[in-house]
């Protein structure tokens, strides 16, 4: 059984820590010259998440945002899992847990900087009574 009970969930957790770190000064200038622009699109449930780190904005919905250069696709889980520091994104590409499109090596020199976003996903989760997440 998936973890999030609906889009609007992955919106506001797995969204919201993509928010969080756009609304980060010291992140974004190390962001901001990678060019990067991540869309996601998860699954069970379904949701699409773009993220413009040159600009700074995350866009939530398919056909939201500019076009990306980096894709990943993997299930709302295996997010969830991930912004936890369960899964190692290199190792869930090559076990098939996550599929990638575009120049997946560019996103992977950014990587390490999510580690910083551990702890406050992790809080958010709490504040918001989700036990059923943190333990996921």
């Amino acid at each position: 059984m998936a973890a999030f009970r609906d889009e609007a969930e992955v919106y506001e957790f797995l969204g919201g820590i993509f928010r969080r770190g756009m609304e980060d000064p010291v992140l974004v200038e190390k962001l901001r010259p990678s060019g990067i622009v991540l869309r996601i699109t998860y699954s069970d449930p379904d949701a699409v998440l773009t993220v413009d780190m040159p600009n700074t904005q995350v866009h939530e919905g398919a056909g939201a945002g500019p076009e990306p250069n980096v894709e990943l696709f993997m299930s709302a889980d295996t997010g969830n899992r991930f912004w936890l520091g369960k899964v190692i994104l290199p190792v869930a590409l090559a076990k098939g847990q996550v599929r990638a499109k575009g120049p997946v090596a560019k996103l992977l020199t950014v990587l390490p900087m999510a580690k910083g976003l551990f702890g406050p996903y992790r809080q958010h989760l709490e504040a918001a009574g989700r036990a059923d997440l943190l333990s996921a």
